[in-house]
């Protein structure tokens, strides 16, 4: 995105209320959903592998409804960039804050999986228990890049590394009793990863939650992000009991089974345009995505 394109979402943030960021960002949603070909062809195959019990038509109804709230959520995001807390607490609200509350000053890690609403409900954790720490992937734009990265640490003195950085920093907050912000569920690749099931498709997972729970003695809280009634609601599950057990590979299907339930929940808010099968099992050729 260019410093124009990113000017224009910032008067648009600064003109719209949020329910015309909703209108606007559903319809531009709508709009990439029918030019975005390769795009759009991702979200059908990750559909098609994840609910082949669907038939076609609900798929492809499924895929607009993902790509809406995908537009949604990013012109709603402008407003952790660029709203003040007061904003960005008004879009936002928790649930469960009872399952958290007992865990914080302790080693504490939140499971926080892709959905839409991911980066703005971490916005708004932030905002309300900074310091935390958490990992973050580089975009290859600068400019989006500087923006996310101001937007995670805008409310706090909290630490934030890349994954380039390694895990050893994270461990040392962690201990400390910074919570950690996590999102393990993507495609990263093979290292550090074993293959489990993911809605019954063998994806590669990193075995991070199972590791770090083990190495600093961390809890484990659910941390999910939906958009619901106008607004983003950050919902804070039980903790995990009996994790991490002694076998990694067991506690990594868990995680998977745990957000493949969430997914059942709210499907369309699911960042299925991730290539989240990408890496293959060795011995298996060709890519899933047709290229």
């Amino acid at each position: 995105m260019s410093r124009l394109g990113l000017a224009i979402l910032r008067l648009l943030h600064a003109v719209l209320p949020h329910a015309g960021l909703v209108r606007l960002g559903e319809w531009l949603g709508a709009l990439l959903h029918a030019v975005a070909r390769e795009r759009r062809q991702v979200v059908l195959t990750n559909l098609r592998l994840c609910f082949p019990e669907m038939a076609e038509a609900e798929r492809t109804a499924l895929c607009r409804a993902n790509f809406r709230a995908l537009g949604r959520a990013t012109l709603l995001e402008t407003v952790s960039w660029w709203g003040d807390r007061a904003e960005v607490e008004r879009l936002t609200r928790f649930e469960g804050l009872e399952n958290v509350r007992p865990h914080l000053g302790k080693p504490l890690i939140w499971l926080a999986p892709h959905f839409v609403g991911l980066n703005i409900g971490g916005v708004r954790v932030t905002a309300e228990f900074a310091p935390i720490v958490s990992l973050y992937s580089r975009i290859k734009n600068p400019h989006v890049d500087r923006l996310m990265l101001h937007a995670r640490t805008r409310f706090g003195d909290s630490e934030m590394y890349s994954r380039r950085d390694g895990i050893k920093p994270v461990i040392r907050a962690i201990k400390k009793g910074r919570p950690f912000y996590y999102l393990p569920d993507m495609d990263f690749g093979r290292k550090d990863a074993i293959f489990v099931p993911f809605f019954g498709v063998p994806a590669a997972t990193i075995t991070g939650l199972s590791r770090l729970a083990r190495a600093t003695g961390a809890v484990v809280v659910p941390c999910i992000t939906r958009w619901q009634d106008g607004h983003f609601v950050t919902r804070f599950h039980p903790a995990w009991q009996d994790f991490p057990s002694e076998d990694v590979e067991a506690d990594t299907r868990r995680m998977n089974a745990f957000i493949e339930d969430r997914i059942r929940e709210m499907p369309e808010q699911y960042f299925w345009p991730h290539m989240r099968f990408k890496t293959r099992p060795e011995g298996k050729k060709g890519s899933l995505y047709g290229h």
